[in-house]
């Protein structure tokens, strides 16, 4: 048969609407992308007031999702309100469901929660609770609990120096002041700490308890102003964090002073390293995978429609709180049998002399 131009023309034609045919029925006969869209975002707050956001959270959170089957992303907002916001819109823009929330204000947690509900979708809490929002749920630690921890540990540090019975002068250097959690602390290491500076056992430091921000610089500023209003008379501090307690730690050393009795939270490698060095006499360690796992496994139920089981309520929001454990030299390799630190991590250099 002899093609001319025009009978060719045809044929491609023809051939064009039968790949086209083709193309849409396979394109039909695949899964719907809808299954592929975005479900969960876990929104974490920053770098800077602890290295566990990106030490142990974001890789948990990560882990928990996918062995979920749950397509979700973990975002840090770097310290910033307005990119956390700007995060939790591009989630929900992307078909998120659930957002699991660690504000990085709780002006920022409240207008994130309005902006999910009123799309649709729910709002979990994690780690800090934002009061007064339309959150779900709220899955973390008994952070009066933890407040409570960190007065009895320094009370312990002080008699196991000899200091206790002796009127000695404490510092206290706060978490962030637009943190809930850092009130919770607060009220938890109060309620043990007042009843002792009232009745004259302890005495708090002029100018000895401050907020910082949840920023060791700020707290290493504050701490050497608190040292020359003291005469660098004082002998315990009830630091919230271990970055605060790092902070404590420079300026002792810059200043030449000895160790004092020190808490600390996070149980971070520094704050290890410095309780086996006897710089810091204790940290609440706090199981982040235990914790990631609970806050993913909420967000898949709820995805998934299944029930979410509570242990508590908190400000009236259903609320999953873990025990959080109180660390020093006696029990710190506990945060290597549970997988939390490496050993190599921590006993490494000078450090690595303390370990046993």
């Amino acid at each position: 048969m002899r093609f001319t131009p025009r009978k060719a023309g045809a044929l491609f034609l023809v051939l064009a609407v039968v790949t086209v045919a083709l193309s849409a029925s396979m394109a039909s006969a695949r899964p719907a992308r809808s299954s592929a869209k975005l479900q969960a975002c876990a929104l974490l707050p920053d770098t800077k007031s602890s290295t566990r956001y990106t030490l142990f959270d974001a890789p948990y959170l990560k882990a928990a999702f996918k062995a979920g089957h749950v397509s979700a992303q973990v975002l840090n907002a770097q310290g910033s309100s307005a990119r956390q916001k700007s995060q939790a819109e591009g989630c929900l823009a992307k078909g998120a469901k659930v957002i699991l929330l660690d504000p990085f204000t709780t002006a920022a947690g409240l207008a994130i929660t309005a902006e999910a509900v009123s799309r649709g979708a729910k709002v979990i809490d994690y780690d800090r609770l934002v009061p007064k929002s339309k959150v779900s749920y709220y899955v973390s630690f008994d952070n009066v609990g933890v407040g409570k921890l960190q007065a009895n540990g320094l009370i312990s540090a002080l008699k196991a120096k000899g200091t206790y019975n002796s009127k000695p002068v404490i510092a206290e250097l706060n978490g962030g002041i637009t943190d809930n959690n850092g009130h919770l602390f607060k009220q938890g290491y109060d309620s043990v700490l007042n009843p002792l500076y009232k009745s004259g056992t302890l005495k708090k430091a002029t100018a000895g308890d401050q907020w910082t921000d949840w920023d060791p610089i700020k707290g290493r500023t504050i701490f050497d102003q608190i040292l020359a209003r003291n005469s660098n008379k004082i002998q315990g501090v009830l630091a919230a964090n271990d970055g605060l307690a790092g902070a404590v730690i420079a300026s002792l050393k810059a200043h030449a002073l000895k160790a004092i009795p020190l808490t600390g939270q996070d149980a971070t490698p520094t704050g290890v390293q410095f309780i086996l060095a006897g710089w810091q006499s204790g940290t609440v360690y706090k199981a982040i995978k235990p914790q990631a796992n609970a806050a993913a496994q909420v967000a898949i139920n709820i995805i998934k429609g299944k029930p979410v089981k509570t242990n508590g309520k908190v400000s009236g929001t259903p609320s999953i709180l873990l025990k959080p454990i109180w660390l020093t030299k006696a029990n710190y390799k506990k945060v290597f049998t549970d997988g939390f630190l490496k050993k190599s991590t921590v006993c490494t250099g000078e450090y690595a002399q303390y370990c046993k």
